[in-house]
């Protein structure tokens, strides 16, 4: 049985016919990786979390709420020690300086969100110069870390050191494409047999694990430190949490409080993850299953082609049949408390799998986009 975290919405899987009314209908989003909860439903939801289980405050990240999540971490990461931080920028930037050290040169992902979304934080405030690899690429093979690394000397006149090298997985800018773990593995012998540091930015490993079938810890023991984010799929507002050796975390309170990022209370987000979390691989499962007969019977239908994308996660490309009207289809399906994109002019878009697909039994979605087609030609 599926824990019970979901809204408590009944479930119109067999009678398309009768739209849902209530105002507050918890609605299926075939966009994004999970729920986001605003307002009023993010309370419920905490109020939901706190008769499972007495909600505890934090003091500064101490204690609480948030103890009780990094010890969830730790266990789930196989990592000696886990710390909340308040985001996955300040969780990649810190973790990436710490084990950089003095060394200046850090390799990471052309693609990858530390170098193309943080603000140049590596190199405006700790020092460090990102060296992207595979140019538009999801990843960079061990070959090519390898050769790039063996060319440092011929490449650069300044000998600042390399530093440590950063790996996000799966890869937002690549539609959620992740990188094979036996890539990841041959990264992670030639980096330790160079005693070259790994960070993993998996701010969405759960996704990578759920649609892989590789464990957490798995894609956690190739790396000296793993960032995973709160938000994106266990429903917190924000927040983000580092895994890691002891030595190296418990030097982190110091970091984050110069970098202000020291919160006097992250209750709020930690006890809502930590609710989420519990049965997260079971939503997911269960949510792939349910997308996988959906889709099946979607492709039955002339003109509409869902496919998965190569080393893809939750996002997939949908082909819809030629002549659809896109606001018209998407006000259809906006009756039947469903949300998904439009189709572009090519007649394409890309749609995703996420918990909310548990909202609503399949055959009410599979009937309700049909009709929402039909409606749109």
């Amino acid at each position: 049985m599926l824990p019970a975290v979901l809204p408590a919405a009944p479930l119109l899987a067999n009678n398309v016919n009768k739209n849902p009314t209530a105002a507050n209908e918890p609605v299926v989003k075939l966009f994004g990786d999970g729920e986001f909860y605003d307002g009023l439903p993010y309370l419920e939801q905490l109020h939901a979390a706190n008769s499972k289980q007495q909600i505890k405050v934090d003091r500064y990240g101490s204690g609480g709420a948030v103890e009780e999540l990094e010890k969830k971490f730790e266990a789930i990461t196989g990592k000696e020690k886990a710390i909340y931080m308040p985001s996955g920028t300040m969780a990649n930037q810190l973790a990436i300086a710490m084990l950089s050290g003095e060394n200046t040169k850090v390799f990471v992902q052309d693609t990858s969100h530390v170098y193309r979304d943080e603000a140049d934080a590596a190199q405006s405030i700790f020092n460090k110069r990102l060296i992207p690899l595979a140019k538009n690429q999801t990843f960079f093979t061990a070959d090519e870390l390898k050769k790039a690394i063996e060319n440092l000397d011929n490449e650069e006149v300044f000998k600042s050191g390399l530093g440590c090298v950063s790996i996000e997985n799966p890869v937002r800018r690549s539609d959620g494409r992740m990188i094979p773990i036996d890539e990841i593995k041959k990264i992670s012998e030639y980096c330790h047999s160079k005693n070259i540091r790994l960070h993993l930015d998996g701010a969405r490993i759960y996704l990578a694990s759920a649609w892989s079938g590789i464990s957490i810890k798995e894609y956690a023991s190739h790396f000296d430190t793993v960032y995973i984010s709160l938000y994106k799929y266990l429903g917190a507002s924000g927040g983000a949490i580092l895994c890691g050796d002891k030595l190296l975390i418990e030097k982190l309170p110091h970091m984050i409080k110069i970098h202000g990022g020291n919160m006097f209370g992250n209750w709020l987000n930690a006890a809502m993850a930590s609710y989420k979390l519990d049965g997260i691989e079971e939503r997911l499962q269960e949510a792939i299953k349910r997308s996988k007969e959906i889709f099946a019977s979607l492709n039955q239908i002339q003109g509409i082609k869902i496919s998965p994308l190569d080393n893809g996660t939750n996002i997939y490309s949908m082909k819809f049949p030629d002549g659809i009207h896109g606001q018209k289809f998407a006000e259809s399906l906006n009756g039947y408390f469903i949300r998904m994109p439009r189709p572009n002019e090519n007649g394409e878009a890309k749609i995703s799998v996420n918990e909310t697909l548990l909202y609503r039994e399949p055959k009410y979605i599979l009937d309700a986009i049909k009709d929402s087609i039909n409606k749109a030609k």
